[in-house]
């Protein structure tokens, strides 16, 4: 009997997660749609739409504590309790980005546009794609796709660093532009964390799965 209930308090942790899993995913989604079609009124739906997801964190928190209190799992159920703690952290955080690139579009909305930039589109596919594996390999336990998610993440900062240095060179030509490219200086580095959390939530599939802490290394366990 004690089990079972275990059993189903894990489950109830791991939907919980995947709801913030599905809402941080439509989150980012509409960010970017809003800052490509330069939509203030999706921005501003993204912005209010965060509330939802921080609410059910803090639902996983208490499931989590209640776990913890009362069932005392113990090998790799208490493991997956710990790394489900810390994927929804690491959504809660990915919905702060989606915030944060909205709040661009908003500004961005109003100003004159900026000369299209490829490697934003490239940076924004990329972390949008590593974060769908970060959840998948969560949901199916595949530490594969989580590792393929690990290596992923210095593609994302090398493209990052280019988009940086794409803007401050614009910055220097066109100094009536500063203010905007700032903006989108900053949306890429939104997008750039959108992989290290995505690499955060992968490392801990592979925590709960195999036992093995490959945080800053990301070698195979």
């Amino acid at each position: 009997m004690e089990r079972t209930h275990l059993e189903k308090e894990l489950d109830s942790l791991r939907l919980h997660v995947l709801e913030m899993a599905s809402l941080a995913e439509k989150a980012l989604d509409l960010g970017l749609k809003a800052a490509a079609e330069r939509d203030s009124d999706l921005a501003e739906q993204v912005i209010e739409g965060d509330v939802e997801i921080n609410r059910l964190h803090c639902i996983v928190d208490e499931i989590t504590l209640s776990i913890l209190a009362r069932e005392q799992p113990v090998a790799r159920d208490l493991r997956f309790v710990l790394g489900s703690a810390n994927t929804a952290a690491n959504l809660e955080r990915v919905g702060d980005q989606a915030v944060n690139i909205a709040e661009r579009a908003v500004l961005l909305s109003q100003r004159p546009v900026l000369p299209h930039n490829p490697l934003m589109e490239e940076l924004a596919a990329k972390v949008r794609e590593m974060l769908h594996m970060a959840i998948q390999a969560y949901n199916t336990n595949d530490t594969e796709l989580a590792l393929r998610v690990c290596e992923m993440d210095s593609g994302a900062d090398t493209l990052n660093m280019k988009i940086l240095k794409h803007y401050l060179d614009f910055m220097i030509q066109e100094s009536r532009s500063v203010e905007r490219a700032v903006h989108k200086i900053i949306k890429a580095r939104c997008l750039e964390r959108v992989g290290d959390l995505a690499t955060n939530i992968a490392e801990s599939v592979i925590f709960i799965v195999k036992g093995v802490d490959i945080r800053q290394t990301c070698r195979p366990y």
